[in-house]
This record gives structure tokens, C-alpha cells and sequence, in this order.
């Protein structure tokens, strides 16, 4: 249902650093960058994680409430990318572990622009 999810930045160059490093963790590479727009995933065909520096000119802000989830193989890949992203400079919001009591597994942080997202393996 979902095709892909666009967050924003202030700084695309470092965001583009900060993406290629953290995605390349789970074997996900850019699949193309334009002007101020790019865009990670598996494949064109699959969901992709889209980002951009407004077209509006107006500043990037973070969404509340708003969070990308990154779903990998297993708990090593949300340990290694939650990992990575406070290596690249992110912010923990929540250090990976379970939630719940379905086996789900996860681990929060933000990005370099105050975006949320976490990795994780559903239980």
C-alpha cells in the first residue's frame, strides 16, 4: 500500500552522508538522488525512504508523532543500524530491546534533522 515515505532536511548533503552510511548497515543502498530530492530501498519497485529539502523554500521541521519504522532481518541488523545512527551523530530515543510482549524488537533514535525512526523485527 505504501510506495514510499519522504522525510525532510536542512542540510541534503549531510543527510545524504548520514542515509547512505546508516542504510548501508542493512545491505540498502540510494537508488537515485536529484536535484534536492533522493531515495533508498531494495529496488524502485519496493517502498522506498524518500528524502528532501522542501520545495517550498521553507525549513524542514520534524512531524510530531511522526516516525519512519525501518523493518530488518533480525535483531543483530536493529542493534547494528540503532548502533550507526548514534555513531553518525543521531539522538537515542529508546536503546533497541523488547516491547510489548509479542517478540517485537526495536530500536530508536533521531536523525541528524530531529526525525524519528527506529529499526526493528515485528515479534
Amino acid at each position: 500500500m505504501i510506495g514510499y515515505v519522504t522525510i525532510g532536511t536542512n542540510d541534503f548533503e549531510r543527510a545524504l552522508e548520514f542515509y547512505d552510511a546508516l542504510l548501508a548497515t542493512i545491505g540498502i543502498k540510494r537508488l537515485w538522488s536529484r536535484g534536492s530530492m533522493a531515495a533508498w530501498g531494495p529496488s524502485r519497485q519496493e517502498v522506498a525512504l524518500c528524502l528532501v529539502k522542501p520545495h517550498d523554500g521553507n525549513p524542514a521541521s520534524v512531524g510530531n508523532g511522526v516516525m519512519v519504522a525501518l523493518k530488518v532481518g533480525d535483531r543483530q541488523q536493529v542493534d547494528a543500524v540503532y548502533a550507526k545512527a548514534i555513531a553518525l551523530g543521531g539522538r537515542d530515543e529508546g536503546k533497541p530491546g523488547p516491547r510489548g510482549t509479542t517478540g517485537f524488537y526495536g530500536g530508536y533514535f533521531r536523525d541528524l534533522d530531529g526525525n524519528k525512526l527506529n529499526a526493528y523485527v515485528p515479534g
